[in-house]
């Protein structure tokens, strides 16, 4: 079933669920609802009715939910009671089998977090994103200008995945010719293993995991052995808080990495076209005045909410909002929930890129943990737009999206357009 878009009945019939079904019934995590792009009305209803919700049973056991923008940011800031420890389960609704847990700096509380946080946070920096966006804009051009012309292709492997790739390949002056690797071990840390997954059991994928750990062994050995440079890999080789990290360190830190820069500016680069294709007057907006860039793209990340969720683990019992949460329940933030809030965004459903306050949004977090990288992604998108309308009068987007079966990645799989010959 997965991978088939359903029909606009069928759609019908599973929103209207969602108005009927009582909210102790509620799953808002079940990733079949993102698959099939129904979970709106589900944190709409949560919202209203039920803002801090606790599902009982789902697929990834109990948790709470937590669904109004500032009552996430609320949670996300609380760290005295709300950890992201990798001990206790990290950072998404599923939990890890223990043994396999894996810490990185997003799942790591304070004071640890900042010390590693800090060594790779000199790549964002203002003078080196200068330099990185000569290297972004040579390799959009060179990819727009390979794209074919009056024929059906998917936008998602062609543009999205190989411009991400590219930067990633860039990021940890990755070997060029390997660079897919990297959007696959991206895919495979966050995949959910089963019959229609991109792996069938969890030890399958876990021996992926460890293929990537050990051809990212070899070039750490290599850049201990070199001076200092400026690629994330010698950074942390060389960095005081990350340079003796164990194997599960590395690897947890390396998933972050990885997955920071490629799902979600992935998702987004995808997203952003398929959002101007569903609002051709926003689009004929930014054709006609491109100074609108600026506002559009965190618009679109807004829009795209390219990871749904958060997930913390309460340190102690709490009450938050009436609701007793109890000392290790799951506490889910939802990202995608809050960043249509209306109490919080005007008009949050319409997609609006000359918005007024465009970046208030959750996607990239809050607080501590917000995303090391958002200036990064920004500005790639930017320069792909730049390029696009330099080139293109216009990208039609040919047939419905393929979506990813996850309610923590929220992305396109597949998304089939076509350019005017």
């Amino acid at each position: 079933m997965h991978g088939t878009i359903e029909s606009a009945s069928n759609l019908d019939a599973l929103r209207e669920r969602a108005l009927s079904l009582p909210l102790e019934q509620f799953d808002p995590g079940d990733p079949e609802l993102f698959r099939t792009d129904t979970f709106w009305p589900y944190f709409d209803r949560l919202r209203r009715e039920d803002p801090v919700h606790y599902c009982k049973d789902s697929m990834f056991g109990p948790y709470w939910s937590v669904t109004r923008y500032n009552d996430i940011m609320e949670i996300e800031t609380n760290h005295a009671v709300f950890s992201s420890a990798s001990s206790l389960g990290g950072i998404t609704i599923r939990d890890i089998d223990p043994d396999l847990r894996r810490e990185s700096f997003i799942s790591m509380d304070p004071p640890r977090h900042a010390a590693q946080r800090k060594t790779v946070a000199p790549m964002f920096t203002p003078t080196h994103l200068d330099n990185l966006a000569l290297n972004i804009r040579k390799r959009s051009a060179e990819c727009l200008d390979n794209l074919p012309r009056g024929e059906v292709f998917d936008w998602v492997d062609r543009v999205s995945i190989e411009l991400t790739t590219q930067m990633l390949a860039v990021l940890f002056d990755f070997p060029w010719e390997d660079r897919r690797k990297l959007t696959r071990w991206s895919d495979i840390a966050t995949t959910i293993p089963g019959p229609d997954g991109l792996v069938a059991t969890e030890d399958e994928r876990q021996a992926e995991l460890t293929e990537c750990a050990g051809y990212f062994a070899r070039l750490w050995k290599e850049r201990i052995e070199q001076p200092p440079k400026s690629d994330l890999l010698s950074m942390m080789a060389h960095g005081a808080a990350t340079r003796d990290m164990d194997a599960k360190n590395f690897l947890g830190n390396l998933v972050l990495l990885i997955v920071g820069g490629n799902d979600t500016t992935r998702n987004t680069m995808s997203g952003s076209l398929l959002a101007l294709s569903q609002h051709p007057e926003q689009y004929r907006k930014l054709r006609e005045n491109r100074a609108l860039l600026d506002s559009f793209v965190p618009e679109v990340i807004r829009w795209q909410t390219p990871l749904a969720h958060m997930r913390r683990t309460a340190l102690a019992d709490f009450e938050f909002r009436g609701k007793q949460i109890k000392k290790g329940d799951k506490v889910v933030m939802w990202y995608v929930s809050g960043n249509r809030d209306e109490e919080a965004i005007e008009k949050p459903y319409d997609f609006i890129i000359d918005r007024a306050r465009p970046r208030t949004h959750l996607s990239f977090g809050f607080g501590i943990h917000r995303c090391v990288g958002l200036r990064l992604a920004e500005l790639q998108l930017k320069i792909i737009w730049e390029e696009i309308l330099e080139r293109f009068d216009h990208i039609d987007v040919v047939g419905e999206p393929k979506r990813v079966y996850s309610s923590f990645v929220k992305g396109l799989e597949t998304l089939p357009v076509k350019i005017s010959a």
